[in-house]
């Protein structure tokens, strides 16, 4: 179980999000739960460069767990638009994506300066807690 509060135009909510079998979320919103079912789509495996450029592309997207500072979703949702692009440079506290968990929209931001390695998500994608957003080196 993870534990959440959001402050969303000066209305605070205390919230526990437990990720069950099946697809379905339990989610506690001040004290009132909350089944949700979530469908889990598997992230664009696509490489963006033609097949020339593959070889050049895959050594950085290899380096990504090692190397990298990975960005995952703090909550089940629907991404709602990805705000960055891949070699972007963001700073600490920028917003890199926007997600939608219960109605409210959650702005996703950068934990460290950096530059945008992958983004393993698209708008109008459903993710799970944990899942994989983006990579910053």
């Amino acid at each position: 179980m993870k534990e959440f509060t959001f402050k969303i135009n000066g209305q605070e909510y205390k919230t526990a999000v437990t990720e069950k079998d099946g697809g379905i979320t339990e989610v506690t919103v001040n004290g009132k739960n909350y089944q949700v079912e979530m469908e889990r789509k598997a992230a664009p495996v696509a490489p963006k460069a033609a097949p020339a450029a593959a070889p050049k592309a895959a050594p950085a997207q290899a380096a990504a767990p090692a190397g990298g500072k990975k960005v995952t979703s703090p909550l089940p949702g629907s991404i709602i638009k990805v705000m960055v692009s891949e070699g972007q440079a963001v700073k600490k506290g920028d917003t890199l994506l926007t997600l939608e968990s219960m109605k409210m929209e959650n702005p996703v931001q950068a934990e460290c300066d950096g530059t945008v390695q992958q983004i393993a998500v698209t708008a109008g994608q459903t993710v799970m807690q944990d899942d994989l957003l983006v990579v910053l080196a």
